[in-house]
């Protein structure tokens, strides 16, 4: 089976734990208002692989990632399930941690079934939410989130260890009651591992530049470092609460 492969990076230290070999996807359905990736966009881009060359490539370099694994993320890398389950079950036979990155937007009834065998394979999900209110999230990304709740459910019932990332923009996703109510939410799911908040950055206004793609975010600044462990001491303080309570 042959994968569209936007990069890879070789020694990635964010994205899991450990040293990782970062696989990113090609194709994604969302567009979000602060993605600082729109070449990964559409889905006849990037290079064709097959899962046996990453592995290839990761067993090249083995011996860094002693403590790290495999990440695979996007665009959204859902949207190539059959390939990502290839390839975490040929990383699983050699004894490779594996990690995905995810939205969770694709997840549904109707496709349930590809994506369990990714998750039969997978070690870690890192899962974005983008925004715990539905209409809020339908303005930031271009969908509601219905799907991402539900998949994140879809990961407790399955006892596969969570990592929440949420990014945090200055009047999109700071405000006081929603970080409040995504940590009511999260701190509800039983495998939550980590949280992870990311400031936002304004990175990839040259590769809309470079694409001819107006950059949404124009003149919103960049979230500082305070800002955002404010938000995540206010996310977490939500959690507290909840499981608090539910003691």
């Amino acid at each position: 089976m042959r994968g569209r492969v936007h990069s890879i990076e070789s020694f990635g230290t964010v994205d899991g734990p450990g040293i990782r070999l970062v696989v990113f996807l090609q194709g994604c359905p969302l567009r979000c208002l602060y993605c600082h990736n729109p070449d990964t966009w559409a889905n006849h881009g990037g290079t064709e692989m097959e899962a046996e060359e990453i592995i290839r490539e990761y067993m090249k370099n083995r011996a860094f990632y002693s403590k790290g694994g495999i990440t695979v993320t996007g665009g959204e890398p859902l949207m190539q399930a059959e390939f990502v389950a290839e390839l975490f079950s040929m990383a699983k036979e050699r004894g490779i941690h594996t990690a995905l990155d995810t939205s969770g937007t694709t997840f549904s009834e109707k496709n349930r079934d590809v994506i369990d065998r990714v998750l039969d394979f997978t070690d870690l999900v890192m899962l974005d939410i983008k925004h715990i209110d539905t209409e809020a999230h339908r303005r930031l990304t271009g969908v509601t989130n219905e799907n991402i709740l539900a998949f994140a459910k879809h990961l407790e019932a399955r006892r596969i260890p969570l990592w929440v990332r949420h990014v945090v923009i200055e009047g999109y996703t700071d405000g006081d009651e929603e970080l409040d109510r995504l940590g009511e939410y999260i701190g509800g799911l039983k495998n939550l591992h980590a949280l992870d908040i990311l400031p936002y950055h304004t990175m990839g206004k040259e590769k809309y530049a470079s694409l001819h793609i107006p950059y949404p975010l124009d003149g919103v600044p960049p979230t500082s470092q305070e800002s955002a462990a404010s938000a995540k001491a206010k996310i977490l303080a939500a959690i507290h609460r909840i499981r608090h309570k539910s003691k």
